[in-house]
């Protein structure tokens, strides 16, 4: 006799609504080895009609899992395909990060999905941006998922713009949105918040606007991130914004901080590749991180749809397509794979 919370099978198809909030439920389990490869587990439960068996076939290290119940038992299955991964001690820990939640409804979709069926174990999202508030919604729905705020003073897409939250007059340019770009850029002339006279109280006093806001509507957020190099452009900048991150009790993951706390970045060369070696180059990546180390992956996930295609910015025109094989390595099985055989814990 035993117990368990997987619920057994549903009598009607309602049924799944009405079992919310049940207890756990009493079984009686047995388990037999029919073959070297073949594990036949059988869970009666108690004051119920209901037996399930569960068909484990192994084969190297992969494994092919069959439920079987009264009401499926003379129907087409499909058994659940996986991996048996290592445990290593020592393996190296990997924090893959989804970054810009809330510039678009297509990236907010493809960030939740990236999570849900996917690698991706956090992610930043834009408070200022025009999807914050779907943004919002999503991240409630999904508890389990860590969050940072990326703190932006920048409006790069050409065909959809945000504003800061506070009268910063020294970050907004004259149609009252922030600037595209932070560092000069030749396609946009005094378009930079470096280009123009900015100062460290308009900056200071937005941040912490944007971290009340975040904080109002995320109460679970666990850092601040800086959007396109915003919170390290400056020594005095780093500075405020470790300062400022102790304030709230935040963490501060900056590439400085990172160092501090033995994190490193990672990547790989992800321009001018198909999908494939895309896909071929994060394997690779992963094949070289070192045992005992931790690491942190950065992309923007996202949907090669009529929305994406619409935003760029001159210098990054395929932002639909590249953000799309972000969510496609993220979500991938090749890749799922491969963590799974080196072991990694993210």
């Amino acid at each position: 006799m035993s117990e368990t919370t997987k619920f057994g099978p549903y009598l009607v198809a309602r049924a799944r609504a009405n079992r919310v909030g049940l207890p756990i439920f009493k079984v009686a389990g047995s388990y037999d080895w029919k073959d070297d490869k073949t594990l036949e587990l059988t869970l009666r439960y108690i004051e119920s009609p209901h037996t399930e068996t569960i068909t484990c076939t192994f084969e190297n290290d992969k494994i092919s899992i069959d439920f079987q119940n009264i009401f499926n038992k003379n129907q087409k299955r499909k058994p659940s395909k996986g991996i048996i991964g290592k445990e290593i001690a020592d393996a190296p820990k990997l924090i893959i990060r989804g970054d810009d939640m809330g510039y678009s409804h297509a990236g907010n979709e493809a960030l939740i999905k990236s999570f849900n069926e996917g690698i991706e174990t956090s992610i930043e999202v834009i408070v200022p941006s025009p999807w914050f508030p779907e943004a919002v919604k999503l991240l409630a729905q999904n508890p389990k998922v860590d969050v940072g705020m990326h703190f932006a003073i920048t409006s790069e897409w050409d065909n959809i713009k945000w504003r800061p939250l506070t009268d910063c007059k020294s970050l907004k340019n004259a149609d009252g949105y922030f600037y595209p770009m932070l560092f000069h850029n030749n396609n946009y002339p005094k378009q930079a918040v470096i280009d123009n006279d900015w100062k460290m109280e308009d900056y200071e006093k937005e941040l912490k606007a944007q971290i009340e806001m975040a904080l109002k509507y995320i109460p679970r957020l666990s850092h601040i991130s800086g959007h396109m190099g915003s919170t390290g452009f400056t020594p005095e900048i780093k500075e405020l914004c470790k300062r400022v991150a102790k304030q709230y009790n935040l963490k501060m993951v900056d590439a400085d901080s990172q160092k501090d706390n033995n994190i490193a970045y990672t990547g790989f060369e992800f321009n001018n590749k198909s999908t494939d070696e895309r896909i071929e180059g994060f394997i690779g990546m992963l094949n070289k991180l070192e045992n005992s180390k931790t690491y942190v992956f950065v992309e923007h996930p996202g949907l090669d749809n009529d929305e994406l295609r619409a935003i760029s910015h001159i210098g990054y025109e395929d932002v639909a397509k590249g953000r799309q094989d972000v969510t496609t390595i993220f979500t991938h099985e090749k890749v799922k794979e491969a963590i799974l055989k080196k072991g990694l814990s993210w």
